[in-house]
C-alpha cells in the first residue's frame, strides 16, 4: 500500500538532474541543513554515495519506502528512492547515456505527484544539449512535465522580496512581439493571478504589468503594443476583478515606489525581467512553474560541470526552491 503525503508535512521528490554536474553535491549539501519538508531523492545511490566520498562529507542514504508516513529530515541523512545510473558517471564530464537515467528519474517524480505519493517535485540542473545529442527531443524541464501533466505552464523566478513572471519565455527578440497576443496574454495573467491565490495563499494579489517598449510605448510613438495589445487585455481583466497594474515602463518599475506592495511582476519577455531578480537574488532564486497540476520548483542557475565534486557550489537556491515548494504545499491548503 502506498501512503499518502502528508498535508501538515510536505513531502517533496528532489531530482539530481545531470549526473556528472553539480546536482548530486547540492543533494548531499542539503541533509546537512534543516528543512521544512521530508525530502526525497530519486536517483543513483550509488552516485550519490561516491560523490559524498569524493565531497568528504558523511551521511547516511535511507532507503524510500511508500508505505511509510512523511518523516521529518533528520541531519545527516539522506531519503532515497533509487534509480539506476546506465553508466558511470564522472564529474564534469557529460555522457549521452545517462540521459535516459536523467529522464527516468523526472518521469517518476512526475507520476508520483500526480498519483499523490509526493506534494511536490524540485528539479536540480539538466543538460539540455547532451539529453538531445542522445536522440531524446527535450527543450527543458517545464515542457516535459507539461507533456505528461498537462496545463498550461507559466515560468516564474522568485527571491525574497521579488517574484517576476513571464509573458514570453525562451524566444528570440524578433520574435516576442508576434508572440504576445492577446489570448496569450490574457491566459498567462489569469495562470498567475490563479496560482498567486491558490498556491500561494494571497487573498487578492497586485500584479504589476510591463509595458513591451521603452517608457511603454510613449502614447505609440515607441511602439503599439501597449496600445494594441497589452491595455485592452488589462482593462478587460480589472472589469472582472483582477488588481493589475500597468502597462508600466520597465526601467522605472523596479523601484521600491512600485515593488512595496505588488506580489509579482509580469515582464513581457525573459531578458526584461530576469537580470534585475538575479542581480537581486541571484544563488538565493527559484525557478517555479506555474500552471501545472503539480507544484514544481527548480533551482536557478545550471549544471556548473566545472565545479562537480569540487566542494565549491552553493545550495541556497536548491534550499530556497526546497522551502518554497512546502510553502506552495501549504498555501494550496488554504
Amino acid at each position: 500500500m502506498t501512503m499518502p503525503a502528508s498535508p501538515a508535512l510536505p513531502r517533496i521528490a528532489l531530482t539530481p538532474g545531470e549526473p556528472a554536474g553539480i546536482g548530486p553535491d547540492l543533494c548531499i549539501q542539503i541533509a546537512r541543513s534543516d528543512l521544512p519538508c521530508e525530502v526525497v531523492v530519486i536517483g543513483s545511490e550509488a552516485l550519490i554515495a561516491d560523490r559524498a566520498d569524493r565531497l568528504g562529507i558523511h551521511i547516511k542514504l535511507n532507503r524510500f519506502d511508500h508505505a511509510l508516513a512523511p518523516a521529518p529530515h533528520r541531519r545527516g541523512e539522506l531519503s532515497v528512492l533509487p534509480i539506476d545510473l546506465i553508466e558511470t558517471a564522472e564529474c564534469g564530464r557529460l555522457n549521452p547515456a545517462n540521459s535516459r537515467y536523467v529522464l527516468k528519474t523526472l518521469t517518476k517524480a512526475v507520476k508520483g505527484c500526480v498519483d499523490g505519493l509526493f506534494d511536490a517535485m524540485v528539479t536540480g540542473p539538466v543538460h539540455k544539449g547532451v539529453i538531445n545529442d542522445a536522440g531524446f527531443p527535450f527543450t527543458g524541464h517545464t515542457e516535459y512535465i507539461a507533456d505528461i501533466t498537462g496545463g498550461t505552464p507559466v515560468m516564474m523566478l522568485a527571491t525574497p522580496g521579488l517574484r517576476v513572471a513571464l509573458a514570453t519565455t525562451h524566444l528570440p527578440l524578433a520574435e516576442v512581439s508576434r508572440a504576445m497576443t492577446r489570448s496569450r496574454l490574457r491566459q498567462v495573467i489569469c495562470v498567475l493571478e490563479h496560482d498567486l491565490r491558490h498556491r500561494f495563499g494571497i487573498e487578492n494579489p497586485k500584479i504589476l504589468v510591463c509595458g513591451l517598449n521603452p517608457h511603454a510605448g510613449e502614447n505609440g510613438y515607441l511602439g503599439r503594443e501597449e496600445i494594441d495589445v497589452i491595455e485592452p487585455v488589462l482593462e478587460n481583466l480589472r472589469r472582472q476583478g483582477l488588481n493589475l497594474q500597468g502597462p508600466l515602463p520597465a526601467d522605472t518599475l523596479f523601484t521600491p515606489k512600485y515593488l512595496a506592495d505588488a506580489d509579482a511582476v509580469l515582464a513581457m519577455y525573459h531578458d526584461q525581467g530576469l537580470p534585475v531578480l538575479k542581480y537581486k537574488g541571484f544563488g538565493q532564486a527559484v525557478n517555479i512553474t506555474l500552471g501545472l497540476p503539480i507544484i514544481r520548483t527548480s533551482v536557478d542557475h545550471g549544471t556548473a560541470l566545472d565545479l562537480a565534486g569540487t566542494g565549491k557550489a552553493e545550495a541556497g537556491s536548491l534550499l530556497y526552491a526546497l522551502q518554497t515548494a512546502a510553502q506552495m504545499v501549504i498555501g494550496s491548503m488554504k
